[in-house]
C-alpha cells in the first residue's frame, strides 16, 4: 500500500491546494474569534505527514498566525477593552461574559505567564490577548510571552500531529484499516472528553455569573 494513505480514508477531503489555509485559521482564534484553530493545525499537520504539505511551512504559518492574531487581539483589548466583549449586541453574549470571567481568574493567578500558558488552553486561548490588553500589560512583556507561546505551541502541536499521522499510516500498512479505525476512535474519544470537560467548566462559569 502506498505510504501516502489518502485522507479520504478518514473522511477528510480537504485539497492540498487549500491545506495551507488551515493553519492560518489560528490567527482568527487568536484575535478572539471562536474558530477551530488548533483542529485546523492538527489536520494540516496530518496532511503533511502524508506528503501533501510541508510540515515546516505548516508550523511556520501557524506560529506567525498565532502571533499576529494575538497582537491584533491585544490592541483591540487595550483600545476597546471590555466594552466590546461585554456588549449585548452580537451573538454568544452569555458565553463571552463567561469567557471573560474565566480569563480574569486565570490571568490574575498567573500574571504575565497567562499569555504563554493561555496558548495551551482552549478556554483561555481566545481571550488571553484581549485580557493582556485590557490589563495594560506592557507591550514588550506581552510580545515576548506571546511569541514564545505561539512558536512553542505551533511546533509542539504540529509535530505531535505529524508524527501521529505517520504512525497511523504505519498501523494501516502493518495491521490494517480496521486497527487504524480503532486507534482513530480512541483518539477521538480523548478529544471529545477534553472538549466536554471544557464545556462543563464554561457552563459552571455561566451559572456562577447568572447567580
Amino acid at each position: 500500500m502506498n505510504s501516502a494513505i489518502p485522507l479520504a480514508v478518514l473522511g477528510i477531503t480537504v485539497s492540498s491546494s487549500l491545506g495551507y489555509l488551515l493553519p492560518a485559521l489560528v490567527g482568527l482564534e487568536s484575535m478572539g474569534i471562536p474558530s477551530p484553530g488548533e483542529t485546523a493545525l492538527v489536520l494540516a499537520s496530518v496532511m503533511a505527514s502524508q506528503g501533501k504539505l510541508q510540515i515546516e511551512l505548516v508550523i511556520a504559518i501557524a506560529a506567525v498566525a498565532a502571533i499576529v492574531g494575538d497582537n491584533v487581539g491585544y490592541w483591540i483589548g487595550r483600545k476597546a477593552g471590555r466594552r466590546v466583549l461585554t456588549s449585548e449586541r452580537g451573538p454568544f453574549h452569555r458565553r463571552r461574559i463567561a469567557l471573560i470571567a474565566y480569563g480574569d481568574k486565570f490571568f490574575a493567578k498567573h500574571g504575565s505567564r497567562a499569555v504563554f500558558l493561555g496558548r495551551w488552553m482552549a478556554l483561555v486561548r481566545v481571550t488571553a490577548a484581549w485580557m493582556a490588553g485590557m490589563n495594560h500589560m506592557p507591550f514588550r512583556t506581552f510580545f515576548f510571552w506571546n511569541a514564545l507561546g505561539g512558536i512553542t505551541w505551533a511546533v509542539s502541536v504540529g509535530l505531535v500531529a505529524y508524527w501521529a499521522g505517520e504512525a497511523a499510516v504505519h498501523v494501516i500498512q502493518e495491521v490494517g484499516i480496521g486497527a487504524a479505525v480503532v486507534l482513530g476512535l480512541a483518539v477521538v474519544g480523548v478529544v471529545v472528553w477534553v472538549q466536554l470537560r471544557e464545556r462543563r467548566e464554561l457552563r459552571e462559569q455561566e451559572r456562577t455569573i447568572e447567580r
